[in-house]
């Protein structure tokens, strides 16, 4: 099956040569380069996430195979949708999806369902695509579309898909597409996000998801988020770092309401 871009032309540039120039001055590239096993990165548009996209992919060493986990942001579709084989498309051209992989996170998360219907608009997973091609022209995709809302599922999910990277004998990165506090004040998202984020640091899984929802931190990622902890955990992930953290408001000089992004790395 082949996915059409949805948000290309809004998010981003629909233009192959401008998204490419817009995407190497985001990338800010440095050396060396870190091994992660899973990171979470920002999904609005480039204008504001951007920058705070390119830090992290400018950081993290890529490897072959992604699987991407992003929230359901429409409601539509099953819990955990997995997109059947295929290739996704963006102007910059066809990321095929790892067919290996995607039978293998099937087979050890009876969570996950392929289906279609939840990634029709989603643009949480796409628009990590066009950086991930950037940065790895031949890079293959697992794209997983996540609508459900307990730990326990976060759980099963995440130690299925580290069960599923163990079989697959390679190296996989496991990008958590999520943006953090969503219009309150500059100041009141940041405190807010520093209790998020101190959970990522404490690699806290768990705490992550409860925090969140005790103080009401609209990181509309946060299950995919949390799947990435428990599923870098079990694959050994011993640290956590803050690449860096925005505001819509750095961009537009607005803080009275702003949404905030945040890109972490998970070693």
């Amino acid at each position: 099956m082949i996915r059409q871009s949805a948000v290309a032309g809004k998010f981003y540039s629909d233009d192959s040569d401008e998204l490419r120039a817009e995407l190497e001055q985001l990338l800010t590239v440095a050396e060396p380069r870190e091994k992660v096993l899973g990171v979470i990165a920002p999904h609005a548009g480039y204008l504001y996430s951007g920058a705070v996209a390119g830090a992290l992919y400018g950081a993290v060493e890529l490897p072959p195979t992604v699987i991407i986990l992003g929230p359901n942001h429409h409601g539509v579709g099953a819990r955990a949708a997995l997109y059947p084989g295929g290739e996704w498309l963006t102007p910059l051209g066809a990321v095929p999806i790892n067919g290996t992989l995607s039978v293998l996170v099937t087979k050890h998360a009876p969570l996950v369902e392929e289906e279609t219907t939840a990634h029709h608009y989603e643009h949480s997973l796409e628009v990590q695509l066009p950086f991930l091609q950037l940065v790895r022209p031949a890079v293959t995709i697992v794209p997983l579309c996540l609508g459900f809302g307990d730990y326990a599922s976060c759980r099963a999910l995440g130690l299925g898909i580290a069960r599923a990277i163990r079989e697959y004998g390679e190296e996989v990165l496991i990008v958590a597409s999520s943006d953090m506090t969503h219009y309150e004040s500059a100041a009141a998202a940041k405190k807010k996000d520093e209790l998020a984020i101190d959970e990522v640091l404490a690699l806290n899984p768990e705490g992550l998801l409860r925090v969140c929802r005790d103080k009401e931190i609209t990181m509309c990622g946060v299950i995919p988020a949390t799947v990435m902890l428990v599923a870098a955990m079990e694959l050994g992930a011993t640290r956590a770092r803050l690449v860096r953290y925005a505001t819509s408001g750095d961009v537009t000089g607005d803080n009275r309401r702003v949404v905030a992004y945040a890109a972490l790395t998970v070693v």
